[in-house]
């Protein structure tokens, strides 16, 4: 469970066990350590609010290494969010009973049976808060580097939003409740999952990200490119089932006299041209804006009778999973896009040089 090369994070911890965390190696000396920032990408993330999990966590992360007076060392930095509201109680029927669209089965079968599958063990989302937590140390990268990430919820059902590049930063009420940025769409999702809660069902959804300021040549070549090394990451986000770039899928339907973005002069040097033009070209940026859609999956624990393989008894039998779930991702997913986007590009940065004093 590692995540990049330069700057590399390890996820630990399991959903209920004591703790969730991360190990971030490869953060340079000097970066200043922001307690309000942390505490406040963190709170985006937690669950509790309207649409996510009534599970009650406060997400407080405790640096035990790696920083001092405020600023980074150059060392291990390790990271550690208690689990305070954990039931484990909830999952009594695991082992023999997995849930379906779960990994309880896989992971059950990988360590021959020895691992803690309550609320998806170490396969839980639960463990995103580790991704966001070392992500906000990478911070101070993004904006000495004046490139930015920026995520809302682009679709909940087949309710879809105007694209990011239309849309004003969110704010206000609407924002806070569902992490849309149109505000006709956004109030439209809303009545959509009140729904699916009221029918205790869930539904898909998908996270658009832009990343903008990114220098013309920024980057590797061929797999540990931009948008490879993006897609890797966002498609561990749990949940995750497709990832989509620029014009997308529908780009395979186009001609290349409509998908080429030709390259025009401006005042910052040359750019391509073009509708959502191609942010990056064979792995590195051409100084466009990169557009990136991640789709999720309804998550799969639903308040439902469900027939479903017991292993002890060898039969389908009627399986009710009582726990706390959300019924819709996005909302929450927006923040750990984000993330894993930071970190990815942070990764790259440092991989091609960049220094504290740039």
């Amino acid at each position: 469970m590692r995540l990049g090369d330069e700057i590399s994070v390890t996820l630990f911890g399991e959903s209920h066990g004591l703790v969730v965390g991360a190990l971030v190696e490869g953060i340079p000396a000097g970066i200043e350590v922001n307690a309000e920032s942390l505490a406040d990408d963190l709170s985006r993330r937690k669950p509790g609010g309207e649409f996510a999990s009534k599970r009650r966590e406060d997400d407080e992360c405790h640096i035990l290494s790696g920083v001092n007076q405020g600023f980074t060392t150059g060392w291990p930095i390790l990271l550690i969010i208690e689990n305070k509201d954990s039931r484990p109680s909830d999952y009594s029927f695991l082992p023999n009973h997995p849930r379906p669209g779960h990994a309880d089965l896989p992971e059950l079968v990988r360590s021959k049976g020895y691992s803690d599958l309550r609320g998806g063990g170490a396969n839980s989302a639960r463990l995103t808060a580790g991704l966001v937590a070392a992500s906000n140390l990478c911070r101070p990268i993004e904006v000495a580097s004046d490139w930015e990430v920026e995520a809302h919820v682009h679709s909940i059902g087949s309710i879809v939003s105007d694209g990011i590049e239309n849309l004003p930063v969110g704010n206000g009420d609407l924002w806070d409740r569902i992490r849309c940025r149109d505000p006709d769409a956004g109030a439209k999702m809303i009545q959509l999952v009140e729904q699916m809660k009221r029918n205790l069902d869930s539904i898909g959804s998908s996270v658009e990200l832009r990343i903008s300021g990114l220098p013309l040549g920024f980057g590797e070549p061929w797999f540990e490119g931009i948008e490879p090394a993006l897609a890797k990451a966002l498609m561990a986000i749990p949940a995750a089932r497709a990832i989509e770039f620029g014009r997308g899928t529908s780009a395979s339907q186009m001609r290349g006299s409509e998908h080429n973005d030709l390259w025009h002069s401006t005042e910052k040097g040359p750019l391509p041209s073009g509708e959502k033009a191609d942010g990056a070209l064979g792995g590195m940026a051409t100084g466009a804006d990169i557009f990136v859609k991640v789709h999720f999956k309804p998550p799969s624990s639903i308040p439902q009778n469900q027939m479903t393989l017991n292993l002890e008894s060898g039969e389908s039998e009627n399986l009710f999973v009582s726990g706390r779930h959300d019924p819709v991702i996005a909302p929450r997913a927006v923040s750990v896009v984000e993330s894993v986007a930071r970190l990815v590009l942070s990764d790259l940065a440092v991989k091609g040089g960049w220094e504290q004093n740039e």
